[in-house]
């Protein structure tokens, strides 16, 4: 088994083990007005003026951000590697479509999606793998697609491991990772980093990316 495939193996059976609890946790509200929820209006945005076609979010998890897309006006699905994770997202949300798969190989078509959502999928992936990741996002994302990638800020430490709850996730500098989504092939659209609120332990950031036409 190689480094990856068992990463990819580990942290499939962590989120299995923990799924019911994780899916009740109280969760940031992104239903709320909040700068959360203004960047995936934002990419809500940006995927319709670019025309209709549908758009994953991948690592999704029990399905809220799925779900909110959606309601954002999208044709949004979702994929995990946690079958678990499936389940508690299908009962929860019988109306959209989700599906067991891994992020750096995905059974989809070239040029498949408008938008692809990576909601703080890619923090438990080791650096040597992120490229990996956005080759495959920047492969089933049609031209003009969109990807907006949610993480942990390093607040202007390198790279930088921390405990993660259910098991070892990574702190990117900003500017670090939005260099490895141009390296992929995609230009920078906007960006937000956010202080912790109450209850959180690190900056979080977003990155909003385009697919040249």
């Amino acid at each position: 088994m190689t480094e990856s495939s068992t990463h990819l193996s580990t942290t499939a059976d962590a989120y299995d083990a923990i799924a019911t609890v994780y899916a009740g946790l109280t969760r940031d509200d992104l239903r709320s007005p909040s700068l959360d929820h203004a960047m995936l209006t934002a990419f809500a945005g940006q995927v319709r003026t670019e025309g209709v076609g549908p758009v994953a979010e991948l690592g999704c998890g029990p399905g809220p951000v799925a779900a909110l897309l959606r309601d954002l006006g999208l044709d949004a699905f979702g994929i995990d590697l946690s079958p678990v994770m499936i389940d508690l997202a299908r009962e929860a949300y019988p109306d959209i479509r989700f599906e067991v798969g891994s992020m750096d190989a995905l059974t989809l078509p070239d040029g498949e999606l408008r938008g692809v959502v990576s909601w703080y999928s890619l923090i438990h992936a080791p650096e040597q793998d992120v490229a990996t990741y956005l080759a495959e996002f920047h492969r089933v994302l049609a031209r003009g697609g969109h990807l907006l990638l949610a993480f942990f800020e390093s607040e202007g430490a390198p790279l930088t491991p921390f405990d993660h709850k259910v098991t070892t996730a990574y702190r990117w500098p900003i500017d670090a990772l939005a260099d490895l989504a141009r390296k992929a092939g995609f230009t920078e659209v906007g960006r937000m980093l956010r202080e912790p609120g109450e209850g959180e332990r690190f900056r979080r950031g977003c990155l909003l990316m385009r697919k040249e036409a």
